[in-house]
């Protein structure tokens, strides 16, 4: 992507976040007026970081582009024609000419090896690009604290506390059945309930969820039976189709909370109680993730029933 196609990007979405945070601080009461310009100065603080990053990295790969390009070195009558050379006939120049210092003595003329020079010269170009990357490498930001701290901001507002998921590949599924236990208390569900439940939903549904399943890659629309299948019966990471799926199995919304972004709302129709799901990019090192989002009561309750539970554990052995 060419440094202009970066720009004209970076332009819509500075505009797209001018438009939220409008509306985010028509919003605001009197009391949450200081939370939301705390969260609107984070957003485009994280922002303005990422696109000074992008365009960083995008002048950095433009620069060993040009820096790879062969040069001429054969011109001037296939000499080499460089500073050094310069520099060589310069010195020649005011040392004078042999009889001129010596008589009829004669000074022997070093040969310059070119292909040292050349040598050398990459190596010190080398350095520089080192350099260079070293620096823009101690000045990167560090979008992991910035999304956990937005995470952070948003959750404090809400009053919202993220309940801690396994980064399994099962994450989404995990963190709708924690919902559904917590929530709707549906005891009893599985992680392969789920699965099996939004491969069902989605195959019987072909006309809502054919679109999903368009390769960008391939420019095909992958087959929906063999998707369900895959969903089904290996630990295929679930996102967008899986959660309207589940949505529209348990008659629900379920929101996510995106740092960055407003709260990503699916079937805002449904009669029961709403699931809340929280996402990450950059805080786990295997990429995208989910977490289940409690409320802080639920995370209070929850920690003092297993704080209960050690306890009758530890008096169980001691009286043994």
């Amino acid at each position: 992507m060419s440094t202009e196609d970066i720009i004209a990007r970076h332009r819509k979405e500075k505009r797209d976040q001018i438009a939220l945070i409008t509306r985010m601080k028509k919003q605001s009461t009197k009391s949450t007026k200081k939370e939301i310009m705390k969260q609107c100065s984070l957003l485009e603080e994280e922002l303005q970081a990422r696109h000074k990053k992008e365009l960083g990295e995008c002048k950095t790969e433009n620069s060993v582009e040009r820096s790879s390009e062969p040069t001429d070195e054969k011109s001037n009558g296939g000499e080499l024609f460089s500073p050094e050379k310069l520099l060589s006939m310069m010195t020649l120049k005011q040392q004078g000419t042999p009889s001129e210092n010596q008589g009829n003595a004669t000074v022997p003329k070093r040969k310059r090896n070119r292909q040292k020079d050349r040598l050398a010269r990459r190596e010190v170009a080398i350095k520089e690009m080192q350099a260079a990357a070293a620096k823009e490498a101690n000045l990167q930001t560090n979008f992991k604290e910035i999304e956990l701290n937005n995470i952070s901001q948003l959750c404090q507002v809400a009053h919202l506390e993220p309940y801690d998921i396994r980064p399994d590949g099962h994450c989404l599924f995990a963190s709708i059945k924690d919902q559904l236990e917590v929530r709707h208390k549906i005891e009893n569900i599985s992680i392969q309930d789920l699965r099996s439940l939004a491969a069902s939903h989605i195959k019987n549904d072909p006309e809502t969820y054919t679109p999903f399943l368009f390769d960008e890659n391939t420019m095909k629309i992958r087959d929906i039976d063999d998707y369900a299948n895959e969903l089904e019966t290996t630990a295929l990471w679930g996102g967008d189709m899986e959660i309207l799926a589940l949505s529209k199995e348990f008659d629900c919304p379920i929101s996510v909370m995106i740092s960055g972004r407003p709260i990503h709302l699916v079937n805002a129709d449904g009669s029961k109680e709403e699931l809340k799901l929280v996402y990450y990019r950059h805080a786990y090192g295997l990429g995208e993730h989910y977490n289940s989002l409690r409320d802080r009561s639920e995370i209070r309750e929850s920690c003092i029933v297993e704080q209960e539970e050690k306890e009758a554990v530890d008096d169980g052995k001691s009286s043994s």
